[in-house]
């Protein structure tokens, strides 16, 4: 896994180049913290990965841009949820070009209950772009999987503020676009502790 500095991050209306200033500093952290989210997790307690949805799809406009294709191109779509300790804490949502999915990320249908992290730390021909950020809203897509995992928890979305990062993998020319939001149980679950320190081999930018 490498990164390039000209890849820019994949902005659109609303996604951010930096977390805001007033954003605490422990969010600011997980919105930008770089290597695998899943080896971050784990310091934090034991992670568990359950599949929300695997599917095919046309690319909203919003994703589309961030992959560089035509919107309504046909995408291969997978949602997932992770909880630390049993809570409920990070819905994330990837997407790639149909036919990708049958070539540079076939990989990603046969994960299962593996992160995306197996498949793409260790990987020295993938590049990832830097990560863009947003409060989630209804005409972002992976809001939608935010609100799926926040009315699992029984949680009212109209009261829950819910940030998300995302970002790019590139492999032969072909995107993985990674959306990964943190809800409020996780911010529960890790209030008054240190962010973790990332380990060396977390260093060099990855995955979930």
């Amino acid at each position: 896994m490498t990164s390039q500095a000209v890849l820019p991050p994949p902005l659109a209306p609303g996604w951010l180049a930096a977390a805001p200033p007033l954003l605490p500093p422990a969010m600011r952290h997980w919105l930008f913290r770089p290597g695998a989210l899943t080896a971050g997790l784990r310091q934090v307690g034991h992670v568990r990965l359950r599949v929300l949805a695997e599917y095919s799809d046309g690319a909203p406009p919003d994703e589309a841009r961030a992959m560089r294709i035509a919107p309504g191109s046909p995408v291969w779509v997978r949602e997932v949820l992770m909880s630390v300790d049993g809570v409920d804490s990070v819905p994330a949502r990837s997407l790639t070009p149909l036919t990708a999915s049958h070539g540079a990320w076939q990989g990603m249908r046969r994960l299962s209950t593996r992160p995306l992290a197996d498949m793409l730390y260790h990987d020295r021909t993938v590049i990832r772009s830097p990560f863009a950020c947003r409060r989630l809203a209804s005409p972002v897509p992976f809001h939608a999987t935010a609100l799926q995992a926040l009315h699992a928890g029984r949680q009212d979305p109209e009261a829950v503020r819910v940030w998300a990062r995302r970002s790019v993998f590139w492999r032969m020319g072909q995107p993985l676009l990674v959306a990964e939001c943190f809800l409020p149980g996780f911010w529960n679950l890790t209030a008054g502790r240190a962010a973790p320190p990332l380990q060396p081999h977390q260093r060099t930018p990855g995955a979930r």
